[in-house]
């Protein structure tokens, strides 16, 4: 007699789950099987959770998806045992803790996100961590699918081509911007009354006070101090490099003493480390700007301005590369790049994306030109002087080769790697088994993907 094929013997454990299990809890049921694997009720109601507790509306639909996306996560896991695809567990256990400060930051703190959730933190952290983790294999495993796709110049036009003069998009006006940022740097004077809170905290710390109250309490960093100063586990280029020194300087439960950053005076702990990555916590003091600082800001800015029109040729680039106190864009010529499409570093930017401070100064101004000095306010809540230089501006168009090949670019690239992912999973799809439960059955996105593969068919016994 043959054995019995893998297929046909999951098909009997399925139905008979299905129909004869009772679960002790309602949500304790399989919903579909996926090869060897399996998806529980359980883990659809714990991601839903998740989106829940990270702003998203109550929608059925959304149950329909995460089953989907289990099912391809699945897909893709097991294909990546076969081709040796890992991660690591620190790189999981680095994610799970970034997912959570997220999640405990949008529910307005630990407590908060445990009452949403009927269970701790820690619980709920090992609840998913296998999911996270699978999730993490599955994306790398994605990315060796599509790591070689590429498009030529020939590719892109013959995508252009493709697409009906109805269907072309329609581009917004874009420009390319400058700038010149100068910030407010206070002398030691200034910054020595920030620097002794922080050792009058730190004192305090010593004394026996809890660290984590004081972060809540008294640290400037809006990110971590709704978590007692907790940063959970990092990699030594996660911080500035002062920062990094103490935290991979110190061992388990050592405290720094009080150092200055480009963010201003902290002093941390060191919580646990793993390899090349640390856990602390810390309280930041970050120093006000005062009035005399921000006037020399405008004093530095004006010589600048004057020096870009004394002489017409001067080179912006050079001149922002050289006085810009803005890391992110000296080093690109004092040039923007598109926050929203960061992968291709492009510094055309809608207008409708601008910084509106931005967007109303460079209304009135003429390409070439450079904007005075004036005084910004940015997201942190900083004021900066800025020069605002307009290199180009092109206005509201329908797509064309000439003026946005390299979008068109992007779109045909992302066009070739979803239909080489979608012929991948449909192959895998036909070679697999797939059972889903009748409660998922009806969804849209999970039709056809139910299946009983070939070999499993034509499997006979004599």
């Amino acid at each position: 007699m043959r054995k019995i094929g893998i297929a046909i013997f999951l098909s009997i454990v399925l139905t008979a789950s299905f129909a004869q299990a009772q679960p002790v809890r309602n949500l304790d049921k399989i919903v579909a099987v996926v090869g060897s694997s399996i998806v529980l009720k359980s883990d659809v109601e714990l991601r839903y959770a998740n989106y829940l507790a990270s702003g998203g509306q109550p929608n059925d639909k959304v149950r329909c998806e995460i089953v989907q996306s289990f099912i391809t996560q699945k897909l893709l896991a097991q294909q990546a045992v076969i081709d040796s695809v890992t991660v690591k567990d620190d790189e999981v256990d680095n994610e799970v803790d970034r997912r959570m400060r997220g999640m405990i930051s949008r529910a307005g703190g630990q407590d908060r996100l445990e009452q949403f959730l009927g269970r701790s933190v820690i619980q709920y952290k090992d609840e998913i961590r296998d999911d996270i983790k699978e999730n993490m294999v599955a994306t790398r495993m994605r990315g060796k699918i599509t790591e070689k796709i590429n498009v030529t110049p020939l590719d892109v036009e013959n995508y252009f081509k493709k697409l009906s003069k109805d269907s072309l998009p329609t581009f917004n006006k874009e420009v390319e911007v400058g700038e010149i940022v100068f910030q407010p740097k206070m002398d030691k004077e200034e910054k020595e009354p920030y620097r002794q809170k922080a050792e009058e905290l730190l004192a305090r710390v010593k004394k026996g006070e809890d660290f984590g109250n004081l972060a809540r309490l008294y640290s400037n960093d809006t990110g971590s101090a709704g978590d007692g100063g907790d940063l959970g586990f990092a990699d030594r280029n996660t911080f500035v490099k002062e920062f990094a020194a103490w935290a991979f300087k110190l061992k388990a439960g050592e405290m720094s003493p009080v150092f200055e950053t480009e963010y201003g005076f902290h002093f941390l702990q060191v919580i646990e480390r793993r390899g090349e990555q640390v856990h602390v916590r810390h309280i930041l003091i970050m120093p006000s700007v005062t009035e005399a600082s921000i006037e020399r800001a405008k004093k530095r800015a004006d010589s600048v301005y004057l020096l870009l029109n004394k002489n017409k040729n001067t080179d912006f680039s050079a001149v922002a590369s050289y006085y810009s106190d803005d890391k992110e864009t000296k080093y690109n010529g004092g040039m923007m790049l598109n926050a929203e499409n960061v992968e291709t570093r492009t510094t055309y930017i809608p207008t409708d994306k601008l910084d509106p401070q931005v967007a109303l100064t460079i209304d009135t101004m003429k390409v070439g030109e450079v904007s005075q000095p004036q005084l910004f306010t940015e997201q942190t809540g900083k004021k900066v002087y800025k020069i605002l230089y307009l290199k180009s501006a092109t206005d509201a168009h329908k797509a064309n080769l000439k003026q946005d090949f390299p979008k068109l670019k992007a779109a045909a690239l992302d066009d070739k790697t979803n239909r080489v992912i979608s012929e991948w999973f449909e192959k895998r799809r036909k070679e697999t088994f797939v059972k889903i439960d009748p409660e998922f059955e009806v969804c849209p996105e999970l039709k056809g993907w139910a299946n009983v593969p070939m070999s499993a068919q034509s499997t006979k016994t004599p």
